[in-house]
Parts: C-alpha cells; sequence; structure tokens
C-alpha cells in the first residue's frame, strides 16, 4: 500500500483551496490537452459556484509519480462542520492552506483542530504570496502559534511549509518561485504517510454517501483493515449494534473526476459500495463471521433553531411544486441521511417542523437548495439553543474576527460590545485593524448587514463557535420598526411615492403585495400600516401626465440570509422558487392588536 496517499486540504473560505485542487488536477494531465475544463471544478453545485465556497466535501483521483493521491476538498466554512468532521476520517493527511496576507482565520482552527486530534500528518501551505501586503514569514509564525496553542504533537508541530499562489499556479519550499506545483506534490509523497494497513478482517466506515438513479444509494469510505470484493456477501454494522447481511454488487475506485468499476479493493484506499440501502453514514461494512464496527464519529452539536412550516400565504401555491407538510417533512428527512449536523423535531402542530442547524449559513443552504428544488415553505426567526448547565442558563458564545481599515475600528468595537461583544484582542495587520470578540451566538444574528454599512463595505468577518456560556441577558434588536401592507395588489408608483418620507422599501411599483406583508423599514421605531396599492384618481382636475417623473427610489433588495437576519420574533419569511418575502405571522392588522393586548393582560 505504498503506492497510495489520501489527504484532506482544509482552509478558511475563500483562501483558495478549490482554486489549488484545479491546479492539481491540471499538474496531473486529467484532461486531455485539446479538453475543455474551466475553473473551480470541484464546485459543481450552482449554490458552491454563486457564492464561491464549498458547502459539499468532494473526491477525485490523480495519479503522480506511480502513487494514486486521493484528494479530499473540504468545506471551509464553520456551519458545515459536520461535513468535515466525517470526511477527514478518510484522510491519512491534511495540507493547511492559508493566505499569506490574512493568516490563520477562526474556521481553519476549527477544522484544524479536529484533524489534530485525529492524528493527520499536515502540510502548512502558505497560499497567494504575489498579493500586495503579504507578511508570509509572520504568517508561518502564526501557523506555528496555532498548531502548538491547539496541542499538536511534536511530529505535528515538525510541518513542511510550501510557499506559492494558486492562481499562477506554483509551489516551493521557498519564496523563490518555480513554474509549476510539482514541489508541492512531491512533498505530499513524502511526507504524507502511507495509509497505516493492519492484518484482520475487513473494517470499512461509510462516511460518506452518494446516489445513482441506476444504482441507489452508494456507500463511501476507506477501507481501514481486510479486503472488499464484488459478490461478497459482508456485515453491515449499525449504530443500534444490529449487523444486516448484504451483498456487494459493484465496487467502484475514485479516478480523475469520476469513478473506476473494479472487482475488489485493499485496504488503504477509498472506494464506493453498491449493495446496500438501509446504510447510515456512520456505519461500517464488517467481516459476518467476526464483525468488528470501527467507532462512530462524534459530531458537534447544532447551535441554531428555525421553524419550518407550510406556506399559509395568500399567494400559497401560486409558485411552487412542493406546498403540503408531506413533501416538507419528506425532504427534511431525507436531508437527515447526509446532513450530520441537523436534527429536525415534529412540533405540536402537524404543518411545522423545528429545524436545529450550525449556524444561519448552515440553514440557509438547506432552504435555498429546497427552494430550488421546487419547494414553498415559512421560515420563522432563528433561534440560538440554551442549555441548563449546573442549574444555570447557558448559551453558545462564539469568536469573532473582524480584520477593517483604522477609520473605522471604533465603529466595529461600538456595534460588537452593543451586542454583548467583548474585546480580548486588537492589533495592527498592514493597513488594517485586526479585532478579536467573544460574543454571544445572539449577538451575531443581524451583525454583519449593520456592520458593513458602518465600515462602507470594507469589514472582513469571521466567526467560530467555542463553548456555553452563563446566558448574557437582552441583547437589543433591530432599531426601526417596518411598513406593514394594509391591502392585496400590485403597488403603485403614486402610493409609494407619497410614502417615501415614512421609510425605504423593500418592493417596486407593480409588484404583487397581499395584507400583512412587510414591504418597508420605517425611519423611526414601531410598526406602521401603509395602503401601498392606492392609485390616482384621474378626473378633469387633473393631468395624467404629471406623474411619469416621480422619481421613486429603488427598492432594497434581500439575500435570503440578510431577511433571516432582519426578521423580529413575530415575523416570518415566505420562501417559494421565485420570491422571498418577508411577512407577519399574523397578517391581519386587528388579529395582531388583539393578541398584543391579550398578552399585556
Amino acid at each position: 500500500m505504498q503506492n497510495i496517499r489520501n489527504i484532506a486540504i482544509i482552509a478558511h473560505v475563500d483562501h483558495g483551496k478549490t482554486t489549488l485542487v484545479d491546479k492539481i488536477i491540471h499538474a496531473t494531465n486529467i484532461f486531455r490537452e485539446n479538453q475543455e475544463s474551466g475553473e473551480l471544478i470541484m464546485d459543481n453545485n450552482d449554490l458552491e459556484r454563486e457564492r464561491g465556497i464549498t458547502i459539499l466535501s468532494k473526491n477525485i483521483s490523480v495519479t503522480y509519480k506511480d502513487t494514486k493521491i486521493n484528494v479530499i476538498d473540504t468545506p471551509g466554512h464553520a456551519d458545515f462542520g459536520g461535513e468535515v468532521e466525517r470526511v477527514l476520517k478518510m484522510a491519512d493527511g491534511v495540507i493547511l492552506l492559508v493566505d499569506a496576507f490574512e493568516g490563520p482565520m477562526p474556521q481553519t482552527r476549527f477544522v484544524l483542530q479536529k484533524a489534530l486530534e485525529l492524528g493527520l500528518r499536515p502540510l502548512v501551505v502558505i497560499n497567494k504570496v504575489d498579493k500586495p501586503n503579504c507578511r508570509p514569514d509572520e504568517v508561518h509564525d502564526q501557523v506555528f502559534d496555532l498548531f502548538f496553542n491547539l496541542e499538536a504533537t511534536e511530529e505535528q508541530l515538525d510541518f513542511p511549509t510550501f510557499y506559492g499562489s494558486s492562481k499562477q499556479g506554483w509551489f516551493n519550499t521557498s519564496l523563490e518561485q518555480t513554474e509549476d506545483i510539482l514541489p508541492l506534490l512531491d512533498g505530499i509523497l513524502q511526507y504524507v504517510p502511507a495509509p497505516t494497513v493492519t492484518e484482520g478482517n475487513l473494517q470499512m466506515q461509510i462516511t460518506s454517501l452518494d446516489y445513482s438513479s441506476f444504482l441507489g444509494r452508494i456507500a463511501i469510505g476507506k477501507v481501514t483493515r481486510g479486503e472488499i470484493k464484488e459478490s461478497q456477501w459482508i456485515g453491515l454494522a449499525q449504530a443500534d449494534g444490529k449487523v444486516l447481511k448484504g451483498k456487494v454488487k459493484e465496487l467502484y475506485v475514485f479516478e480523475g473526476l469520476g469513478k473506476k468499476k473494479v472487482t475488489e479493493v485493499q485496504a488503504g484506499d477509498i472506494c464506493a459500495v453498491v449493495g446496500f440501502d438501509a446504510f447510515q453514514i456512520g456505519d461500517s461494512f464488517v467481516d459476518l463471521e467476526n464483525p468488528e464496527p470501527l467507532e462512530r464519529t462524534a459530531i458537534d452539536e447544532p447551535t441554531l433553531n428555525m421553524t419550518f412550516s407550510i406556506n399559509n400565504s395568500p399567494f400559497f401555491g401560486k409558485d411552487g411544486k412542493y406546498v403540503t407538510s408531506n413533501h416538507l417533512k419528506e425532504r427534511l428527512t431525507k436531508e437527515l441521511e447526509k446532513n450530520l449536523a441537523l436534527r429536525v423535531q415534529q412540533t405540536d402542530d402537524a404543518n411545522t417542523f423545528l429545524v436545529f442547524g450550525r449556524g444561519i449559513l448552515h440553514l440557509s443552504v438547506l432552504i435555498e437548495t429546497m427552494r430550488r428544488e421546487g419547494y414553498e415553505m415559512t421560515i420563522g426567526q432563528p433561534q440560538v439553543i440554551l442549555r441548563e448547565i449546573d442549574g444555570v442558563s447557558c448559551e453558545p458564545y462564539e469568536s469573532l474576527v473582524v480584520d477593517v481599515p483604522e477609520e473605522y475600528a471604533s465603529r466595529v468595537i461600538d456595534l460588537a460590545t452593543q451586542r454583548k461583544g467583548d474585546l480580548h484582542i486588537m492589533e495592527t495587520k498592514g493597513e488594517m485593524q485586526h479585532m478579536e470578540f467573544e460574543i454571544p451566538s445572539r449577538g451575531l444574528i443581524g451583525l454583519r448587514s449593520q456592520m458593513l454599512t458602518a465600515t462602507a463595505g470594507e469589514a472582513i468577518m469571521a466567526h467560530r463557535f467555542t463553548e456555553y456560556k452563563p446566558f448574557k441577558g437582552a441583547i437589543p434588536g433591530r432599531n426601526n420598526g417596518v411598513l406593514i401592507s394594509k391591502t392585496t395588489g400590485p403597488a403603485t408608483e403614486y402610493s409609494i411615492n407619497k410614502l417615501q418620507d415614512r421609510g425605504k422599501f423593500f418592493v417596486d411599483p407593480g409588484e404583487e403585495i397581499y395584507t400583512g406583508m412587510i414591504i418597508g423599514e420605517q425611519n423611526k421605531p414601531g410598526d406602521l400600516v401603509v395602503n401601498i396599492v392606492e392609485a390616482k384618481q384621474l378626473n378633469n382636475m387633473r393631468a395624467a401626465g404629471k406623474d411619469k417623473d416621480t422619481g421613486v427610489a429603488p427598492k432594497i433588495l434581500f439575500s435570503l440570509e440578510e431577511c433571516m437576519e432582519y426578521i423580529q420574533a413575530d415575523e416570518a419569511i415566505e420562501v417559494t422558487p421565485n420570491f422571498i418575502r418577508m411577512r407577519k405571522k399574523i397578517l391581519s392588522e386587528e388579529e395582531r392588536k388583539r393578541v398584543e393586548r391579550s398578552a399585556k393582560a
């Protein structure tokens, strides 16, 4: 098994991880010379390409100097930590990719900690050394400190370092530019150990799954011990201790960007097994005579929850294909199979489900995926999960890192401290001010948009969950109230223009709206119900052509995440394939007032 290397690439969002994988693919000539390949080859999901982030881990295999290198591209965002925790089990080494200017970021720390705990051998790659203001030597020292703080072993602390630029396609053991990335590939062969193989019966843990309309469910994992063959009868060890008997129908190994059918896979290689349907991630394939399942991966618990319910707005069913509670339940249950960090709980209301996730991004990617598949639903305000620890109510805390030009530093500190954040570190990095806060997770909801507004879009924010600590008291929510529609119909330019002094609008003239829908933000606290459906009355005293140039300001466009951070407890988001609308949970104004009065009583 000296001819196999299994390596995972880990990095913070936007440090160049997927671009590096592209260069490895090109350097090992997977594509024919005349074949069109494009960029971000591994981010093949529309959402990944649009957002520029990796959401799902993926496997490829390249051959270099007669050695097969299985490369695992992992997500860089802590919200997708469940994905990272399970796929690292397949690796024997990791490439830690770090930006030569930004240095190790909070989410780098999160994934690296998981890798070091598993005893994986690290290689450090300092990327983007071609950028102005880069500081590779300083970043190298920061990486060493990070390893030391994470209690790396002496062998892990003695990591090899490579410098270069994924974009320009070169890496070297020094800052001297080379023509290609071959020094890095040589480093993988030299420093990453071959898989350790022990004698004994079959052991293979399922760490990922795939689906094919022809083959059904496909189990993916690394054969840790023994061998697995086509047509062999083996056992599937499940979480409850049961061992199911089954036959391997087909067997595949990864080759290039695809899979190759084989008859046998030896220990140390990563493979895909067809023939079992009842497996879950974490189950093990074992020998039928002497079943010895591998220990299941412990996944960190979710920190946020939201309600998912059927769309009950007046526009219900106009846009989506899947609109019933059964559709919603089936889709969420299906998501649980592969999204290990997710939890789903039925509520007292048959049409509503409580969905638990790692963070706003984790849940918004699920909602966005469902929306594109044709689902309609109503989403409630994200709530942090509180825990009782030693009789004390505790909430999740996060480490927040903000890099911002010096003139905006005071605004950032002000915003973070308003939301119960404590400033722990403040230092200068080139022209930027680097600040680290400890802040309750609740304080982060809605903070990004406020911070970008206060810093003219210059703030770079990153955060990761650290621990549960005692509840820190009330955090101020949204400062201003909202404008709510009084009637249903198309919004008119005449009415919007008349009400522009009351606030900013989220709808354009001609857009269909309904009673109780949130159509704008008021200039001051408190909600205001307005009629923007009213058209100008035309008679012989008024000229029809006078309103042509009314100068209505363009609407404010919110992304799904911004809507999730904007709404309050009595509000919801209506999500359909083509629209994202904010609304009051109770659409009728009279009903809202009645509920408010009874709550005060």
